[in-house]
């Protein structure tokens, strides 16, 4: 007999944190009520090994789940997973592990569904920057995430790369020390920019220890640094860059959902975002993620029974 309160359980791994949400009720999204809510560091991640992966899930759900629950759908929408292969064999590893309907996503794709849409862009620019969409046929595409030594544009480790590479160039020119320039120094604890280099590549987690001085290219930028304020516009442009990038590739833009711990947390570089958004997309509609991107998770898992 069908479980009368069938329980959907939505997990949102991000870099840094992994936040789980399980609500029993019908898949109409009316009635529910919540079953566990559970916010936990995502030490222990390892998502290019399924395996590993879906050991790890079905750990986090046991032990969150109340004693003697079981999920009807899991969906995951998962940092690092960056490929539909990668993730599809996530989804069989963990549907093996549990044997209920699951989905695995990268976590860019909980966006629309947890700001209510059925369809649109997801764009993350937290520690690192990625743009999701879908063709017309409803096959996935994602453009950037490429790490903060490659790519990330946008991020806040990205940020801080670019500032150095800023900072580095003034120095070659022979131009009077920035604002900017001390303050990475005071961030890096190096006593000149030359040393900069050996800071920068001496990070053991390059994406969290770079991505953790984004503030101080924010503070450079309102103590009137011309080289922060023109890296943080250049990342706002790199921003839009992505969007663009994705209707290139047969998407259709329209709304564009933006969540991440820089781009919200820092009008500066999200109204220097929206501005290149629409000097390049006139149409697109940007609009801040204001719910828990663990909400598009659960509306995934109610989608799956």
């Amino acid at each position: 007999m069908q479980d009368p309160t069938p329980i959907a359980v939505g997990i949102d791994v991000g870099g840094t944190k992994t936040h789980l949400r399980a609500e029993a009720g019908g898949s109409s999204g009316s009635g529910q009520s919540v079953v566990a809510d559970h916010v936990r560091t995502s030490s222990g991640w390892r998502p290019h090994d399924p395996g590993a992966a879906a050991g790890w899930l079905a750990a986090l759900i046991d032990e969150t789940l109340p004693q003697g629950a079981r999920p009807a759908a899991v969906a995951v929408g998962a940092h690092a997973c960056e490929t539909p292969r990668q993730c599809g064999e996530i989804r069989s590893a963990l549907h093996a592990l549990i044997g209920v309907p699951c989905l695995v996503v990268g976590d860019a794709e909980l966006l629309v569904p947890a700001a209510g849409l059925d369809k649109g862009v997801g764009l993350v620019a937290g520690t690192g920057s990625v743009a999701v969409g879908r063709l017309a046929d409803g096959a996935g595409v994602q453009v950037g995430g490429w790490g903060a030594v490659l790519g990330d544009e946008g991020g806040s480790a990205g940020l801080v790369r670019e500032a150095a590479r800023a900072v580095w160039a003034a120095y070659d020119r022979g131009d009077p020390p920035d604002v900017l320039a001390g303050r990475l120094t005071t961030a890096f604890g190096v006593p000149e920019v030359p040393a900069l280099g050996a800071a920068l590549e001496s990070a053991k987690d390059v994406s969290a220890e770079w991505g953790k001085h984004a503030p101080t290219v924010f503070a450079a930028a309102e103590d009137g640094s011309p080289l922060a304020r023109q890296v943080i516009a250049e990342g706002g442009r790199a921003l839009a860059s992505l969007v663009v990038r994705l209707t290139e590739r047969g998407v259709p833009v329209g709304d564009v959902v933006v969540a991440g711990s820089t781009v919200l947390v820092q009008p500066v570089l999200y109204e220097a975002f929206t501005a290149a958004l629409a000097e390049a997309l006139p149409s697109a509609r940007p609009r801040p993620l204001r719910a828990p991107p663990v909400e598009g998770a659960v509306a995934l898992a109610r989608s799956l029974r």
